[in-house]
C-alpha cells in the first residue's frame, strides 16, 4: 500500500520542481556549469519512463538518461538545480506546517527535523497514536526527505531518512521508521 502511495506523490514534487526550474530557465541560462542526479528506480516502479523523460525535458530539464537498473539521470545548470532545491525545502516546510495543523494527523503535536531532512521527529500524543494511522504523516516527509537528499548530492546507496515518534508526555521513543529500508522490507 506504501508503495503505491510513494510513486503518485513522486511525480507530483517532481512535476512542480521541474516546472519551478522550467520559469527560471531562460533568466539563469547564460550562468553555467551543470549538475547531474541520479533518482533510483523504485521512484518509477509502474511508470511509464519515456513519458517521464519526455516531462522532465518539456519541464526544462537539459537531458535525462535512462540507467541500466531503471534509475534516471538528471542533468540541469547549477541555477536550476539551486532552483529545484529552494522549492523541495520551501514543500517540505510547509508539509510539516500541514501536518502539525492538520485534523487528519490528530495524535501529532509538533514536527521538527534536521538540516539535511534526513531526520524528522513527530512529537505525539501516545494515546491517540496507538489508535490511528498517524504514522502515515511520515510517508510524505520521508519521500520529500529522501528526494532531497538525492538532488542535494547523496549517493544512490546512501540516503535514508529516519522518522521517529517520541511521546509528548515523557518523551520516550514510540516508533522508529527508516526510509527506504523499511519500505524494502514491506516489498
Amino acid at each position: 500500500m506504501a508503495r503505491k502511495l510513494i510513486l503518485p506523490l513522486f511525480l507530483v514534487i517532481l512535476g512542480v520542481l521541474m516546472s519551478a526550474c522550467s520559469q527560471d530557465q531562460e533568466k539563469d541560462s547564460n550562468k553555467g556549469g551543470d549538475v547531474k542526479v541520479t533518482i533510483p528506480a523504485i521512484f518509477f516502479e509502474g511508470q511509464d519512463i519515456d513519458s517521464v523523460i519526455s516531462k522532465a525535458k518539456n519541464s526544462g530539464i537539459k537531458e535525462v538518461i535512462k540507467n541500466d537498473d531503471g534509475s534516471l539521470t538528471y542533468k540541469m545548470s547549477k541555477p536550476e538545480h539551486q532552483e529545484m532545491m529552494k522549492g523541495l525545502k520551501e514543500g517540505i516546510l510547509a508539509s510539516v506546517d500541514d501536518i502539525k495543523a492538520s485534523e487528519e494527523f490528530k495524535s501529532v503535536k509538533d514536527v521538527t527535523y534536521n538540516k539535511s531532512f534526513s531526520e524528522f521527529t513527530l512529537t505525539v500524543d501516545k494515546k491517540e497514536f496507538e489508535n490511528s494511522f498517524d504514522t502515515m504523516a511520515s510517508l510524505g516527509l520521508a519521500l520529500t526527505g529522501m528526494y532531497y537528499q538525492l538532488f542535494n548530492g547523496v549517493g544512490v546507496d546512501n540516503y535514508k531518512v529516519t522518522v521517529i515518534f517520541k511521546d509528548e508526555s515523557n518523551g520516550e521513543v514510540i516508533n522508529t521508521i527508516v526510509y527506504p529500508d523499511d519500505l524494502n522490507e514491506n516489498k
